[in-house]
């Protein structure tokens, strides 16, 4: 049977290191391990190129050279015989490579020397298949998957016209339909140059209001360069990233929510949310086996970020409620006296000296808290909110309904003696169980 590229798709998973050998003109050959090999299509392979100055001599001497593959799952070896055509310092395959690289260093730690210098693009010649003197693992059985269980589970999320529904569907979908376990959804606040955790899935603590800069591990790599980040065994690396997540962070000091994630993960893919051309956030999923997510993985939860992302930006789209804010005053409020403190220079609040929120989501917060404290009324639209001077929320892509959902959210989980319920489209109601004493400082 004549081989393909694509019959080799697990060795491009990076599980084992592959080799490329060289020869210089009088035959005199080097071999050197690979960080990536990438299928670019039916016929070429592209190499990164990192520190290989000998093999980029003998290149120009002799663009022939040999790869050694190897399957990450039944350990089987194919040698491929190809032919130099060009180096890229640009363009999609180099941007593809050139994050991986930069998420495997980010959770290599800062240390790493993960730097791509070049993509070398080969030719591919002839495939074969390398005789092993020790039997083999068979290769496990794939499943087959179901264009029209992903079109319905795409069409799952698209029927839902809000923000919380988009996510508490999503992660269903991913949860029962895909099997994943550890899943974290983050939207971005480009204002900040963060992502803010919005929806987790299978982790002790949510999570909910946690952080990652733009940039930072892979979940800001793929947020930064637009592209799925797939990582298929975090074995070779030195997991630093995953021991600073798994550390427990004390809220009530450093106003930081730990960001969940498993220390002993070995498989990560972090797939961008991508409308209109910019990255909205990323959906994350991480997994303790190795290889947990392959291309088809890659390419079903592509297909369901994009409908992710067209629901959050819909749903912000349309979230102005219908009719202006209810004139009913509130009847006061019984019950224990609770403090809140609210703290101008990062605008984070605190309820009982229990860390809440900051940023624009304290805003909100305190903003409510004043009107209700003014006028005794406990309902807001977000027109409203949008119009309030004090708020300065910013005049385009607000993110309004991510914050009142992240807000929402962590008054939920706190467990606070006030609780921000959504009534309908564009209309909510703050709660108070006791009287709120509010200090700014």
């Amino acid at each position: 049977m004549t081989l393909t590229l694509s019959d080799l798709s697990a060795c491009f998973d990076g599980v084992i290191p592959s080799l490329v050998a060289t020869t210089d003109a009088s035959g005199r050959p080097n071999v050197s391990y690979l960080s990536q090999v990438v299928a670019v299509d039916a016929t070429h392979v592209a190499l990164s190129n990192q520190f290989f100055g000998k093999t980029a001599a003998n290149i120009r001497e002799n663009p022939n050279a040999t790869l050694l593959l190897v399957d990450g799952r039944s350990g089987e070896q194919y040698r491929l015989d190809v032919h130099f055509r060009e180096t890229l310092i640009g363009g999609s395959i180099f941007d593809r490579i050139a994050a991986r690289l930069e998420a495997v260093r980010e959770e290599s730690g800062p240390n790493s020397v993960m730097r791509l210098r070049g993509v070398d693009v080969y030719r591919v010649e002839a495939i074969r298949r390398v005789p092993s003197p020790a039997e083999t693992t068979p290769a496990p059985v794939v499943r087959p998957r179901s264009f029209a269980a992903l079109a319905e589970q795409a069409s799952r999320i698209a029927d839902q016209a809000d923000l919380e529904a988009i996510i508490e569907t999503a992660l269903a979908v991913l949860s029962r339909d895909l099997g994943l376990e550890h899943v974290l959804v983050l939207l971005l606040d480009p204002g900040r140059g963060v992502l803010t955790t919005i929806g987790s899935l299978g982790y002790e603590r949510s999570g909910i209001g946690s952080e990652v800069a733009i940039g930072e591990r892979p979940i800001g790599v793929a947020a930064q360069s637009g592209l799925v980040v797939r990582i298929a065994d975090l074995s070779r690396e030195r997991r630093f990233g995953a021991a600073v997540r798994a550390s427990s962070h004390d809220e009530n000091r450093t106003r930081s929510i730990a960001v969940p994630g498993l220390a002993d993960a070995l498989s990560q893919i972090v797939v961008p949310l991508v409308w209109g051309g910019e990255t909205r956030g990323v959906l994350f999923a991480e997994s303790r086996r190795r290889l947990a997510f392959d291309a088809d993985d890659e390419a079903i939860l592509t297909v369901l970020a994009r409908q992710i992302a067209a629901g959050i930006a819909a749903a912000e789209a349309t979230s102005e409620a219908l009719a202006p804010p209810s004139a009913v005053v509130a009847p006061p409020s019984t019950g224990r006296s609770f403090r809140v403190v609210h703290h101008h220079f990062d605008d984070s609040v605190f309820v009982d000296d229990e860390y809440v929120i900051k940023g624009v989501s304290g805003r909100l917060l305190v903003h409510m808290l004043g009107v209700v404290e003014r006028e005794g009324r406990d309902e807001f639209t977000n027109r409203e909110l949008r119009l309030a001077d004090g708020l300065k929320l910013p005049d385009v892509k607000d993110n309004l309904e991510t914050r009142l959902l992240l807000l929402r959210r962590r008054l939920e989980e706190k467990s606070l003696p006030l609780r921000l319920l959504r009534i309908d489209r564009g209309r909510m109601r703050l709660t108070l169980d006791g009287r709120p004493i509010l200090t700014k400082l």
